[in-house]
């Protein structure tokens, strides 16, 4: 990934997590990695109601390559369930339930998709 993606990537990462604090989330783990098969961006959890959810961030700083959002095909959605396996796996963290989000990062702004998958 070239200097300015690598950058719009990092940013947009912070803003996503930022957004998830505010909903009143705990950030768990950023950038988490098992060693062999890829990274699972943000991992947060709710207290209330003991969720746990694994956020794939998606930036770009236009649409030229398209949404954000439609970066994230099946195998992607595949990868990422399997990490979190690896993921409890390596953390004493036992959730009621779990919750797969894409935050879309397009030129600064966040939308989360909550159950994107």
């Amino acid at each position: 990934m070239g200097g300015h993606n690598l950058e719009v990537g990092r940013r947009g990462e912070s803003l996503a997590a930022e957004e998830y604090e505010r909903r009143g989330y705990r950030v768990l783990s950023r950038n988490w990695r098992d060693g062999r098969s890829g990274e699972l961006d943000l991992v947060l959890a709710r207290e209330r109601d003991r969720l746990l959810v694994v956020c794939e961030v998606k930036s770009r700083s236009s649409v030229r390559y398209g949404l954000p959002v439609e970066a994230v095909d099946h195998r992607k959605q595949r990868r990422l369930r399997q990490l979190t396996h690896a993921f409890l796996a390596a953390h004493d963290v036992r959730p009621s339930s779990i919750r797969f989000d894409v935050a879309s990062v397009l030129a600064g702004e966040v939308e989360i998709l909550e159950a994107a998958f």
